[in-house]
């Protein structure tokens, strides 16, 4: 069986900037989302999020989440 998967790729302004965002995550790649496998890597300025998951309704719950934990951190890091 095939798992639904879905990649994003976020360009940051620096990559210090992304760096502060993939840390900020740490917890949350650490703690998990049932029923899904996250990877959020860094390559200079560019975020890559892969997020595979057994079921389309888990798939999107946890592209809802990881997609909005950047944004916030990003909010945060421009209002710093």
């Amino acid at each position: 069986m095939v798992m639904p998967q879905a990649r994003f790729s976020i360009h940051c302004a620096s990559a210090q900037e992304a760096n502060v965002v993939l840390t900020s995550l740490s917890p949350e790649l650490q703690q998990g989302i049932p029923k899904t496998q996250i990877k959020l890597d860094q390559n200079k300025e560019v975020l890559f999020l892969s997020i595979a998951a057994k079921d389309t309704s888990s798939l999107r719950a946890a592209c809802n989440s990881y997609l909005r934990w950047i944004h916030t951190a990003l909010e945060v890091i421009k209002t710093s």
